[in-house]
């Protein structure tokens, strides 16, 4: 495999923020380098709910030019002299993070994806104030800490979606203890949900997939749920009273009249409802009342991505296990119709964007 030794940065990008999903390909500044960074060349990028919300502006202000995108693999052109890890040739991806202060008490935890003064893949600006920008483009710089080497078991185009869709929800289900014995909740199968469903499986959890209407019954069955519930059907909840160690909601809209009384009455005691779906800035959460949480003590939390030694374990089980997420591949110059499907919901279940800007041999 030849590799690309001078790299280009352009990419697909949002230039009017009143026409979010019509794209142009425009150059743009890439971090500067130094010696814990590391540079590729894009191969591949899945498509996010995020990249939805941050160019429709849902999650403030679009400063065009935009480039979104932060499920991102490819192969290393450039690796600065600290760099250990990953070497020149490799495959190695970015997700949605590209850096953080490196010193608080949550990055000597390694819980550097909790560092208040974290770097996104895009939409944000390093200290020296070059502007990040994402994946929908022939190349990205990171810092080592933020690139993740790919197994080798692992496809591209599969690995990619994990790197925020699938720790966004793998994060979660590590941390509130799913495994054998225990029995899981996954509310929404969309991107997100049929990821927690092939993740909550594969740990060993019994698992429930809810969605409205029997549309994906079949899709969600195939991909390892025990369990399909109908969310339409009035009461689906009654029978599932203190059913759940973990429920694992994955939608960023809630329909109207949706009781979150009743969905928190699933959880067994001390049962975790976490939430991973972000919606717009003006969309709360349904209101609930203390007897909602008191009753059965349980508790309402939310995940953010993922830290490095959590990607870095994913990756491996799904090496391990075989994990393929469902995909449809699109080429990079169909990106804007990407982002309008994952609007619509229409996507089943990641768009995968293929490189066509400059390939990689």
């Amino acid at each position: 495999m030849s590799v690309q030794k001078e790299l280009e940065f352009k990419g697909y990008a949002v230039t009017d923020p009143s026409a979010w999903s019509q794209l142009s390909v425009v150059p743009f500044q890439a971090k500067n380098f130094g010696p814990e960074d590391v540079e590729i060349a894009i191969t591949h990028c899945g498509v996010c709910g995020s990249d939805v919300h941050t160019a429709t502006g849902g999650w403030g202000p679009v400063t065009p030019p935009l480039i979104v995108g932060h499920e991102i693999v490819g192969i290393v052109t450039r690796v600065g002299e600290r760099v250990k890890d990953v070497k020149v040739g490799d495959r190695a991806g970015v997700g949605a993070q590209v850096a953080s202060c490196m010193k608080c008490r949550a990055c000597n935890e390694k819980n550097e994806n909790y560092c208040p003064n974290m770097i996104t893949t895009y939409a944000a600006q390093y200290p020296d104030g070059v502007r990040t920008q994402g994946g929908y483009s022939t190349g990205i710089r990171a810092h080592t800490q933020y690139v993740f080497p790919i197994p080798e078991k692992l496809e591209s185009r599969h690995a990619a979606p994990m790197l925020c869709g699938g720790i966004t929800v793998y994060s979660p289900l590590r941390t509130n203890g799913c495994g054998p014995g225990k029995k899981v909740g996954v509310i929404g199968i969309g991107g997100l949900g049929h990821f927690a469903v092939l993740f909550a499986k594969a740990m060993g959890a019994e698992v429930w997939a809810f969605t409205r209407g029997t549309s994906k019954a079949e899709d969600v069955k195939k991909m390892g749920a025990d369990h399909v519930v109908d969310t339409t059907v009035d009461g689906y909840w009654e029978d599932l009273a203190r059913t759940f160690d973990i429920l694992i909601s994955t939608v960023d809209h809630f329909p109207a009249g949706v009781s979150l009384r009743n969905i928190l009455s699933m959880l067994y005691i001390h049962g975790k409802y976490i939430t991973v779906g972000v919606p717009d800035i003006d969309e709360p959460l349904p209101p609930i009342h203390p007897f909602d949480i008191t009753l059965n003590g349980c508790f309402i939390g939310g995940s953010a991505i993922g830290s490095k030694v959590e990607v870095l374990e994913m990756l491996q089980l799904a090496a391990d296990k075989g994990i393929k997420p469902w995909i449809q591949e699109l080429p990079m110059k169909d990106a804007g119709k990407a982002l309008e499907g994952v609007k619509a919901g229409k996507v089943r279940y990641r768009y995968v964007l293929k490189q066509d800007i400059a390939p990689v041999d």
